[in-house]
């Protein structure tokens, strides 16, 4: 299996640059949210986040909001998502996207036959 590059660079490559080197490399997106820097809320997340992956422990988050950077890839993240936390497996294809992007807060509509397991509108299938 091929190793995993972004914009040229292997994932080792990219845990070792700083902030400022991840900027040039990202979309625009993350380059505005570095511009403004970590909140209070995501670097109490950072610094939690490498005790316990040190540990091996379980990391759960609300924290939806906050970019995947490259020490994140290998963790397994729990994100909630309104309801409950979901398990992410971080991997590398995942980097300078949110959390939020992987723990779908609504399901997917499924829609029974006419009849059974539908709404009053569609109750009603006339005979032929």
């Amino acid at each position: 299996m091929e190793e995993y590059k972004f914009r040229g660079k292997s994932i080792e490559e990219l845990k070792k640059m700083s902030n400022e080197e991840l900027v040039k490399l990202a979309n625009a997106d993350f380059r505005r949210a570095m511009k403004r820097g970590f909140s209070p809320e995501e670097k109490l997340f950072l610094m939690n986040m490498k005790k316990k992956a040190a540990k091996s422990k379980t990391i759960k988050t609300h924290m939806r909001e906050m970019f995947i950077l490259p020490d994140f890839v290998g963790l397994t993240i729990h994100v909630h998502n309104g309801k409950e936390f979901i398990p992410i497996e971080i991997k590398p294809s995942m980097i300078f996207h949110r959390l939020g992007e992987f723990a779908l807060t609504t399901k997917q509509v499924k829609h029974g036959s006419p009849g059974m397991k539908a709404t009053r509108s569609s109750g009603f299938v006339p005979i032929k």
